[in-house]
């Protein structure tokens, strides 16, 4: 499958450089977002078995700094790939993803993850079970609250703020490094005080990070703004991964189906969003709402986190 995946999103790039038609462009966009979609649910679960526990945050981060690396070449090689025309630029990113699937094919692990010790059961599987819906919960939310600075950022500093289309672009450079550091900091991070507390925390930076361009516009808060939200577009995926492992124990299985689910709720968080902030701009025009709105689907995502987890433990403890 992910080898397929790989083969699938590098077919998608060059298929796109042939404008046929909206239907053709349609089913090709479509399948690179299954082909990524399945990507980011199975290659971190076929790798992270073959890691010693301890370093799971860490190697999750490095898997996941690929996000990072992807939207930092999106400000660079995108642009300069436009100056030969939309086809070269198809073109060329289908190039430079076959080459990384060439690269990474035989990469993959050959032998089968190590066997997991059976997972006992006890009394605590329901707390884990409310655990991971109030995850699934706050993970959709996340996705929201991030969409303002992946959809709108470039277009409010350009536009909104009047500053031009090359300071935009600056901004959403800083927000490549952000993306690229991200992973890796918070995989760290999680490896020091665990993926429950690194999340809750990550739900506050971010809550904060968003929030601030609804009271200031000044170019430090801008560059502060972006470089967290950068960061944490790649770094919650490790984050989150490593709390479904933490929440399910023992069976590959289970754990590969939480994740999916994380995945879709993360993916349906972005869709809404995407959808409802565009509608909200095109009847406001106000940039500071959306930025509003998704500190607000932040901060709910914390206190979702923190009253499911709350929850389950004082359940858990009555029944201990």
């Amino acid at each position: 499958m992910l080898r397929v995946s790989m083969a699938f999103a590098t077919a998608a790039f060059f298929a796109c450089a042939t404008p046929w038609s909206f239907a053709w462009y349609f089913v090709w966009r479509l399948g690179a977002g299954i082909a990524g979609g399945v990507l980011m649910v199975l290659a971190a679960p076929t790798v992270l078995p073959h890691v010693p526990a301890a370093r799971r945050g860490l190697a999750g981060g490095v898997i996941f700094t690929g996000v990072g690396l992807g939207i930092a070449a999106s400000g660079t090689a995108v642009p300069a790939l436009l100056h030969e025309g939309l086809v070269a630029t198809w073109c060329g990113l289908g190039a430079i993803a076959a080459v990384l699937t060439l690269v990474a094919w035989n990469g993959w692990p050959r032998d089968s993850a190590p066997a997991a010790p059976p997972a006992s059961v006890d009394r605590g599987a329901a707390p884990s079970s409310r655990r991971l819906r109030a995850l699934y919960a706050s993970y959709a939310l996340d996705a929201f609250g991030l969409v303002p600075h992946m959809v709108f950022l470039v277009d409010f500093v350009a536009r909104g703020l009047g500053r031009g289309l090359a300071a935009g672009g600056r901004y959403w450079v800083v927000f490549g490094i952000g993306a690229m550091l991200g992973p890796i900091l918070a995989g760290a991070l999680a490896d020091q005080v665990g993926f429950g507390r690194a999340i809750r925390l990550a739900f506050l930076l971010q809550a904060l990070a968003v929030g601030v361009l609804v009271v200031s516009v000044a170019s430090g808060w801008l560059v502060v703004s972006s470089l967290v939200i950068g960061a944490f577009v790649p770094g919650m995926v490790p984050l989150t991964l490593g709390r479904v492992y933490e929440l399910v124990p023992g069976d590959g299985l289970a754990r590969t189906t939480a994740w999916s689910r994380a995945t879709a709720s993360f993916a349906l968080g972005q869709a809404v969003a995407g959808y409802g902030l565009s509608f909200v701009y095109a009847r406001t025009g106000d940039y500071a709402l959306l930025f509003a709105l998704g500190a607000v689907a932040l901060a709910l995502a914390l206190a979702i986190d923190l009253a499911g987890n709350t929850t389950a433990a004082a359940k858990h403890g009555r029944r201990s």
